[in-house]
């Protein structure tokens, strides 16, 4: 009888159920639970089978792995950064609030790390996210336009909660890309979130754009309602090279 409940509730999709069912129906004896009391433990184990896939599913959408978290972000190796800011940006109300954070700094100070933890966070918190480097993100534009996918590809960008670009800024843009990433930028303007890293500083990032004020136009809007984290300081990355040795 067991094997043909088993068997039932997987037809049933509710595997979390299943797979700990004999468990389950263990500790119900030892403890002498009620039948609500039973019924009750075996749907939360549903329910977290189902917000954990879930969860594996956003962070594999997001383009996200589980190397890069705020658990193992080393505040130690710079001072610069204020660890309290960080855990409250952690919180993700930003993205609830339609509010974009910029993570500006050299090379190896951070950014990327902390701006993939919080995208890691977001999607633990049930967010949708995209995370794209610069480059992968214009060419998926190009991508997507040459096969005629970039209306499907512009509207799934415009509904996702928060979009992280990393190396914002690191080479110039033709016109064709400044005007998808303004439509972009525009469409979420207030509603939707960016992470944006970058190396520069934010007066530099004008002289990315062909065209000054399509270049008005994005940045205006990006830096709306953004908190600004300067991170200073040698490249992570340096600290950890083996010093040269003498010959």
């Amino acid at each position: 009888m067991l094997a043909q409940v088993k068997t039932q509730l997987r037809n049933l999709k509710l595997s979390g159920i299943s797979n700990t069912l004999e468990l389950r129906m263990m500790e119900a004896q030892q403890s002498q639970l009620s039948y609500s009391e039973f019924l009750s433990m075996l749907l939360s184990d549903e329910f977290e089978r189902r917000k954990n896939n879930k969860i594996t599913n956003l962070i594999k959408n997001a383009g996200l792995t589980n190397d890069k978290t705020l658990e193992n972000f080393d505040f130690s190796f710079n001072p610069s950064i204020n660890p309290i800011a960080i855990r409250e940006l952690a919180t993700c109300h930003f993205i609830e609030q339609g509010n974009n954070v910029f993570f500006i700094g050299p090379t190896g100070t951070g950014k990327t790390h902390l701006a993939r933890a919080i995208a890691h966070l977001a999607c633990r918190k049930s967010f949708s996210v995209r995370f794209f480097n610069s480059y992968q993100l214009f060419n998926q534009f190009f991508d997507n336009d040459i096969n005629n996918k970039i209306d499907s590809f512009m509207k799934k960008l415009s509904k996702t909660d928060l979009i992280v670009i990393d190396d914002f800024a690191f080479k110039k843009l033709n016109q064709q890309t400044s005007e998808y990433l303004y439509a972009i930028v525009d469409s979420r303007y207030q509603h939707r979130s960016f992470i944006l890293t970058s190396n520069k500083s934010i007066n530099d990032w004008i002289g990315v754009f062909p065209d000054p004020i399509i270049a008005n136009a994005i940045l205006d809007r990006l830096a709306h309602n953004t908190h600004q984290i300067i991170l200073k300081g040698e490249s992570y990355r340096k600290k950890l090279k083996p010093e040269s040795l003498n010959t």
